[in-house]
């Protein structure tokens, strides 16, 4: 499965983006998608996912009731809609999918994600 992630740009503090992650070569609804960032000189983290049947969903705590996290199946895509955006958030974004996902669950370990997209940038401004 090929990812695409996009929707990145420039958000002045407060400001809101939403985030895609398209998928090619597959069905995207079969899999858990997760997003994760990068800061410069950071680790990559987990900020949020959604499990394969859409019934279960997890947020990095600093981002929860600013970031949602959806599922358009229709256009084989996952949105992360992010909302009071802080220069905190400023990272790369990238999408990842679990292909063996386990049941009622979402991981937010890297490691547990077996296909990346190529990132996407936010920038926050103060």
């Amino acid at each position: 499965v090929q990812l695409q992630a996009s929707g990145g740009g420039l958000v002045q503090t407060g400001g809101s983006l939403r985030l895609s992650c398209t998928a090619s070569g597959d069905t995207l609804g079969h899999y858990t998608v997760g997003w994760f960032r990068q800061a410069p000189g950071k680790e990559r983290e987990g900020v949020s996912c959604i499990n394969n049947n859409d019934a279960t969903t997890w947020y990095l705590e600093s981002v929860e009731g600013r970031f949602t996290i959806s599922r358009d199946s229709a256009k084989n895509t996952v949105f992360l809609q992010m909302s009071s955006l802080k220069p905190e958030d400023a990272a790369v974004y990238y999408c990842a999918v679990d292909v063996a996902p386990a049941v009622g669950y979402c991981s937010p370990y890297k490691n547990m994600y077996d296909y990346w997209g190529q990132g996407t940038l936010v920038t926050v401004s103060s």
